[in-house]
């Protein structure tokens, strides 16, 4: 049972940064539709872990993935195979790249393939499901490739910091004595008496006087 499907949308962003994104298997592989696990073997090359199957068919599928194609800044493809509950599947994903205004658009096209089992026994079941899952995988590609404009930061406005927005707030100014000391006045060169006593006077010449009165004269 084969299902096909395509469709575009336009995103953000040059044709340069949307192809580094659809051709970097880090990205695009877990946002496969029920994505579990992925192991990367080299740039073109990984395997991906997804839940599988419908009704009481479930289980894991294990699925070997290779970017097939990869023109910059025009194209890439992906093509992978696999196994899941007993049934062989195929798949492909095309992205043809294209610059539109300020943006790019993105022409999208899938195929998946089911044999054995599921096809059998799900019958008309894989089809709806097939379309959901793809579905589920362009909407995450979209929201992913919309993500890196939203989460720029916001540039301050020109003039906060030189007003000290966002700056340390300053220091509290340092008591009187402390910057009378550091800029040299002590209370020594101020001549300022401290602790409210007063400096003595200069009493040695009178105390020289009554000495000499006292002093008995010489014969």
């Amino acid at each position: 049972m084969a299902i096909n499907l395509s469709g575009e949308f336009t995103t953000s962003g040059n044709p340069d940064e949307v192809f580094d994104f659809l051709s970097d298997p880090n990205k695009f592989g877990p946002l496969l539709p029920d994505f579990q696990s992925m192991s990367v073997q080299d740039p073109t090359h990984f395997t991906v872990k997804l839940r599988a199957g419908v009704g009481n068919l479930r289980g894991n599928a294990e699925i070997r993935m290779e970017l097939a194609e990869a023109t910059r800044p025009h194209r890439a493809q992906y093509q992978g195979q696999g196994t899941a509950v007993g049934s062989r599947i195929t798949l492909s994903a095309g992205f043809d790249l294209s610059p539109a205004s300020e943006s790019t658009k993105v022409a999208w096209q899938s195929e998946a393939n089911v044999f054995g089992k599921l096809a059998s026994l799900a019958g008309g079941l894989l089809e709806p499901l097939g379309r959901e899952n793809i579905q589920k995988l362009i909407d995450g590609l979209q929201q992913a490739l919309a993500e890196p404009a939203q989460s720029q930061p916001l540039a301050a406005p020109v003039g906060l910091e030189s007003a000290g927005i966002g700056q340390p707030p300053a220091v509290a100014s340092a008591p009187a004595e402390v910057a009378t000391e550091a800029a040299g006045l002590t209370p020594a060169n101020l001549d300022i008496p401290q602790s409210g006593t007063a400096a003595p006077a200069d009493n040695a010449p009178a105390e020289k006087d009554r000495a000499n009165e006292s002093a008995p004269p010489n014969n």
